[in-house]
């Protein structure tokens, strides 16, 4: 009996933590992973014009449908950023005297996951959170387009925010299938690298490809006189 009493306190806390680091990658990887993917693919429609970006990105069918989108967004982003930053203040770097390739990813990751903890936050409130809240509307895409061509920091801030986004997301879908024993041995770690190397490769494809489609239309003359049309009608959308 005193010998249970001892031990179950212990296995308890060697589970706990289990438990947790799965559940957070869970939901980083689940719900956060389908939202980037579908939130960069419905930005592609930048391609198709002002008009298609908006109808795809800033309008929702239902009027419950943007807090609904919002809260499966932003509840298990606060959970994950919680759990992060708990794990990158824990842990000490040790690259001086393991300069290995996996140690190098296990680093990076949480440099980027600090990065793009910043540009979310930066994103959400700018382009989602203050338009509505302090003008009522969604953002034009005359103001994003405008910002993109003209803005220089606006750019290098997007350029960087989505390629930290897609090795994060990249790395952290390698990581979710070791937690989860998905990846179980060196070898199918291995296998499994390339397959990381793609998605990483095909989301910053699709996030620069968007920025570049954004980047084109703010020179346009139509885009210059629709953003000066919002200025004098909203004034500066930032």
């Amino acid at each position: 009996m005193s010998t249970h009493a001892a031990t179950a306190p212990t296995a308890h806390s060697q589970k706990t933590p289990l438990l947790q680091s799965r559940l957070g990658s869970f939901l980083a990887v689940v719900p956060l992973s389908f939202w980037v993917v579908n939130h960069l693919w419905d930005n592609l429609a930048a391609w198709q014009g002002g008009q298609a970006w908006q109808s795809a990105v800033t309008q929702y069918k239902h009027p419950y449908a943007q807090a609904l989108t919002f809260l499966i967004v932003m509840l298990p982003l606060l959970f994950h950023t919680g759990w992060g930053l708990v794990r990158i203040f824990s842990f000490k770097p040790n690259l001086g005297a393991y300069p290995y390739y996996g140690n190098v990813k296990y680093i990076v990751q949480r440099v980027a996951g600090l990065g793009v903890l910043a540009f979310l936050g930066a994103h959400i409130w700018l382009a989602f959170l203050q338009p509505r809240l302090v003008h009522g509307a969604a953002e034009p895409f005359a103001a994003i387009a405008y910002e993109m061509r003209w803005h220089t920091p606006t750019l290098i801030v997007y350029v960087l925010g989505v390629l930290g986004t897609a090795y994060h997301l990249a790395n952290g879908i390698q990581g979710f299938a070791m937690g989860w024993g998905i990846l179980s041995s060196e070898r199918s770690m291995r296998r499994f690298e390339p397959w990381s190397i793609g998605i990483f490769l095909v989301l910053l494809a699709m996030g620069w490809g968007v920025l570049f489609a954004m980047f084109q239309a703010g020179g346009t003359e139509q885009i210059i006189q629709e953003r000066e049309q919002i200025v004098r009608t909203r004034g500066d959308m930032h």
